[in-house]
């Protein structure tokens, strides 16, 4: 893989022998961020799991307290009291059947995050082989089919993020914006690994966090000895 001169010089920076405590790769992170729009700093953890067990699947909600540096579009799916609430709460768009038809029909998707209510999953199931693969499609597990649709907008709007294991057994998250600063990136990175951490599986063995890294959107890895918190214990 060709990579430029930017990345070169920041890759310089980084000892790929050595894990860093999590303070020092996020300021280290930080460092090695040169391009000329606010990246994104992710989060990638390789867990000690195999995904194509069914009990061992890693998946679930966060909310990062500093928030994701994103403003996201929600749609809600509901109908009159619910459709009501949604519109109360901030939601973007709220529609019922007619919104789900517009979807299918116009592969319309101006919107992040899809909220719905139980009743309204026959419906939005319409919508599925367009919202699926997207990673739109509403799910209990995500928060995102709910009767409590103003919490699940406040969530969303808080900085609500969702993780879930995929097929090399590594998960994937963005904490935040390099705008952020270290404080704030900590606080994201202690919330989304404690709550990895008591996500683990019961049929979980041996190691379970077997390497976790931090990077920029167009920056280098940084390897971290990632130690929680003693309040987070």
């Amino acid at each position: 893989m060709n990579r430029t001169k930017s990345y070169l010089e920041a890759a310089k920076l980084v000892d790929q022998e050595k894990s860093y405590l999590s303070r020092e790769a996020l300021e280290l992170v930080l460092k090695t961020a040169r391009a000329k729009f606010d990246e994104s700093v992710e989060l990638h953890v390789k867990l000690g799991v195999d995904s194509r067990q069914a009990d061992q699947q890693v998946r679930g909600t966060v909310v990062l307290p500093a928030g994701t540096g994103k403003k996201l579009k929600v749609l809600v799916i509901a109908k009159g009291d619910k459709a009501d609430e949604a519109m109360k709460a901030g939601a973007d768009h709220v529609g019922g059947e007619e919104i789900v038809a517009k979807i299918a029909g116009q592969n319309w998707l101006d919107f992040d995050v899809c909220i719905t209510t139980p009743d309204m999953m026959g419906v939005v199931g319409r919508a599925a082989k367009i919202l699926g693969p997207k990673g739109l499609m509403p799910n209990p597990k995500s928060g995102t089919v709910t009767n409590d649709v103003t919490k699940a907008i406040n969530d969303v709007k808080m900085g609500k993020v969702e993780y879930r294991l995929e097929k090399n057994n590594i998960v994937h998250c963005a904490i935040g914006k390099v705008s952020f600063g270290a404080d704030k990136l900590q606080e994201n990175l202690d919330a989304l690994m404690s709550a990895l951490i008591r996500a683990k599986p019961a049929s979980s063995k041996g190691i379970y966090l077997r390497s976790v890294t931090l990077a920029t959107t167009m920056g280098p890895g940084v390897r971290v000895d990632y130690k929680l918190p003693e309040k987070e214990k």
